[in-house]
């Protein structure tokens, strides 16, 4: 049981949760599709300048496709059709388009901890999961997470800016003072909360996509960074006693 503190630490009364990279796997799935699309393409391009390549379309799409794999398979067909100057063989694009499909059908894969540690808040506080993407490839990793029945709310949204979490947290709690925001991407889930006046806590993956970087708001009061799901409940603790 997390333990109960007075002052500011009182006023914290709602949990995001990032989905991707902090509750199951994802990363690695785009990662291994990266290096079959390097494979397919081998006789056109070398791996690093053709991800090099695939970064510029992902960065340059981002606007018109949004996050997700629907907009990094259009970006890897977009790709592939540029570095062969218009000759990608048709069996090329068919292969990428069967590489989408199979990530949009991949079982979930929980992270170490990521159902201890939403079950150990559920009930004392408001959960919310925060995520971006794909709506229906959303909405399938929850359902077979099997976590869906333990959050209070569910936002998935185009992107994570410091307006939309506090949109998110008026509507849901008492506001981005009184919330904090848990996941892998500083440039995601940390950054943007505390600008909005929350807390953020870090919880770093093996693998970030390029996108995703940024530098750490290190000494920020409202910064945390912990190493693993497990140990969430006891900087909550922290927190709450201060």
């Amino acid at each position: 049981m997390l333990g109960h503190g007075g002052g500011m630490a009182g006023k914290l009364t709602t949990i995001g949760f990032d989905a991707d990279d902090t509750l199951w796997q994802n990363e690695q799935f785009f990662r291994m599709t990266q290096d079959r699309f390097a494979g397919l393409l081998a006789d056109y391009a070398e791996a690093d300048h053709l991800a090099e390549r695939l970064l510029a379309a992902e960065r340059r799409n981002l606007g018109n496709y949004g996050f997700g794999i629907k907009g990094f398979v259009l970006s890897m067909i977009e790709t592939a059709i540029e570095v062969t100057d218009d000759r990608v063989p048709a069996s090329v694009i068919r292969e990428l388009i069967a590489a989408g499909q199979e990530m949009l059908q991949h079982p979930i894969e929980l992270l170490p901890n990521a159902r201890q540690a939403v079950e150990a808040l559920a009930g004392e506080f408001h959960l919310l999961l925060i995520t971006k993407g794909d709506l229906l490839d959303q909405e399938r990793k929850l359902a077979q997470s099997g976590l869906g029945e333990l959050f209070d709310g569910v936002e998935i949204v185009s992107d994570k800016t410091a307006v939309v979490y506090r949109q998110i947290f008026t509507r849901h709690g008492g506001g981005a003072e009184a919330a904090l925001m848990v996941g892998n991407s500083l440039k995601s889930d940390v950054v943007p909360v505390i600008e909005a006046g929350g807390w953020g806590v870090h919880v770093p993956h093996h693998l970030t996509w390029e996108l995703e970087h940024h530098a750490p708001p290190k000494g920020h009061a409202r910064f945390r960074e912990i190493p693993d799901l497990g140990d969430l409940a006891e900087v909550i603790d922290e927190i709450r006693s201060r």
